[in-house]
């Protein structure tokens, strides 16, 4: 179902400004974010100091990444499992108190190459906690129209940082050393902390008892496989990363060694970065109007292809930073993207899973290109490696020739809360199972094909949301009764399954019930399974049609 209201295009870009709690924690989040950059510039010039090879260097992006990569989809279980205000504060909390020891550690000078990239994975792992809960309470902030115009607007916070943050780090490592540089990240967690405990959100309260931690991840991941299109941005989102992740690892050593600068020199081309990334980020929504997802993506893997070739072949730092601003709004303008692309196409009881699987491919990607394009700039220099990372860029983009991204209209994707529990004649407890489920169809020749494709996409629909064993039967007596058969381990996950169903997946149920041509409703068995001497037997209740 299409929604009614009106779509993220018509939306203007500072739109979710109008809301309080987003002003102030996207507020919080630059100042936050301020820090963390400066954190980083910190973090990569020092390794430059203290490291003995250029693998080294490049393993500080690494580290950076491998914790989404590892702890996402746990994240993004416990995103959608717990109240995510809370998460959000376990996790600054977190990054606070390790950044803290950061700061001691180096000012006591005992940091090794190996401690460092322990404190940054560490800091990071508090990101990869945070990041599917704040990502998923955009949903729960704005409403969904302006949820591509919310993301955008993250993006751009995070790189107006990026535009002077890093320069800044630059500066403050230059005249007071890293330590301080580390010490100003601690202190900048502080308003986001403040921020997130004085924020109440008023969110319905479930009334089923929440899933285990397995198996919330199972039903993550069960919803990304059977979800064809976030199929595809997993597969895009990897190979953006892998191949644009080069150009931010090697950086550090296109600073010292190609254009032969300093901190600030390393500072000042993140900084342009950044400030290319908020170019994407003020243009992403407006050509989200103008031009087809794969056109938008396609153009992001050429530009930054342009931006990795041309930080190899420069030795001018000024050359090399008009390059890095196409590079970062390429940057902006693909990943902000592939997260809306993901978020639009997910309703809220597992959005929070399915990002983290998305970020987990996309920072998969970059973490283990900063660890292959560090190997190459060990083994060829940094300008090989770039151009290296050029080619497949290129090589990435041509991949929507196979697997094009698809321009979706906005779903109404909120529960339907139609289903209501049957009565039943036995005295059922929410553990009981296996349940079977039996609907019954009387189907017109006539009808028959365009039953089996409808019928098709339930199946999909199903499985996604849970069923499993999905079936569909016909009786070979009388050709006109068809059966969809599916079971569920027990009462509670048939419940929950129901009520995972939308608005948009109700237009299915609307086109079945359209085809069928008896006299009543389609008929609804629900069993339970027991097992006897001689095998199992299905005990049966009745009850009205599901949806």
């Amino acid at each position: 179902m299409i929604d009614e209201k009106p779509d993220s295009e018509s939306v203007s870009a500072l739109a979710p400004f109008r809301h309080g709690i987003f002003r102030a924690v996207w507020s919080a989040s630059l100042v936050s974010n301020f820090g963390g950059l400066i954190q980083g510039v910190g973090a990569a010039w020092m390794m430059t100091t203290i490291a003995t090879s250029s693998y080294q260097v490049a393993l500080v992006q690494a580290s950076t990444t491998l914790p989404i990569m590892l702890f996402a989809l746990v994240a993004g279980a416990i995103a959608d499992s717990f109240d995510r205000r809370k998460v959000m504060l376990v996790a600054q909390t977190f990054m606070l108190v390790v950044s803290v020891l950061l700061t001691v550690f180096t000012y006591y000078g005992l940091i090794t190459p190996w401690t460092l990239l322990a404190f940054t994975f560490l800091i990071d792992s508090g990101t990869a906690l945070n990041s599917p809960s704040w990502q998923a309470s955009v949903g729960d902030i704005v409403p969904r129209n302006k949820v591509p115009a919310a993301v955008a607007l993250n993006s751009m916070g995070f790189n107006l940082t990026r535009s002077v943050g890093p320069a800044i780090g630059g500066i403050i490592v230059a005249a007071a050393g890293a330590a301080a540089a580390f010490a100003a990240n601690a202190v900048s967690y502080i308003g986001l902390i403040v921020v997130l405990a004085r924020w109440k959100p008023d969110l319905p309260v479930s009334a089923l008892p929440r899933e285990s931690l397995g198996a919330a991840m199972g039903a993550g991941l069960r919803y990304v496989a059977m979800s064809p299109n976030i199929g595809k941005v997993l597969v895009r989102g990897l190979a953006f990363g892998f191949s644009a992740g080069a150009v931010l690892a090697l950086l550090p050593l296109v600073a010292r060694d190609v254009v032969k600068g300093d901190a600030l020199t390393y500072g000042i081309m993140l900084g342009a970065f950044g400030i290319g990334a908020v170019g994407g980020a003020l243009l992403s929504v407006r050509l989200r109007q103008l031009l087809s997802s794969e056109t938008m993506v396609r153009s992001a893997f050429a530009g930054f292809a342009l931006c990795a070739f041309n930080a190899a072949i420069s030795t001018h730092a000024w050359q090399t930073s008009l390059g890095l601003l196409i590079g970062g709004a390429c940057w902006v303008i693909a990943l902000s993207h592939f997260n809306v692309t993901v978020q639009m196409a997910t309703p809220r009881w597992v959005v929070g899973r399915v990002l983290s699987v998305y970020q987990t491919a996309t920072f998969g990607g970059i973490a283990l290109g900063s660890w292959v394009w560090g190997v190459v700039a060990d083994a060829h220099g940094a300008e090989t490696a770039l151009i290296a990372a050029a080619i497949t860029m290129l090589a990435g983009g041509a991949i929507g020739l196979l697997l094009p991204l698809p321009q979706q209209p906005i779903l109404n994707l909120d529960p339907l809360n139609r289903f209501k529990e049957p009565h039943l004649a036995l005295d059922l407890k929410p553990r009981s199972g296996p349940i079977a489920i039996m609907i019954e169809y009387v189907i017109r020749h006539e009808d028959e094909k365009d039953f089996l494709a409808i019928m098709s996409e339930r199946g999909r629909i199903r499985r996604r949301d849970g069923a499993r064993n999905w079936t569909l039967a016909r009786d070979l007596e009388n050709p006109t009764i068809w059966i969809e058969h599916y079971h569920t381990p027990t009462w509670l996950e048939y419940i929950r399954h129901n009520g995972r169903i939308t608005h948009a997946d109700a237009v299915i149920g609307e086109r079945i019930r359209a085809l069928h041509s008896g006299d009543e409703p389609p008929r609804v068995r629900r069993m339970i399974e027991r097992p006897t001497t001689a095998g199992t037997a299905l005990v049966m209740a009745k009850g009205p049609i599901e949806h």
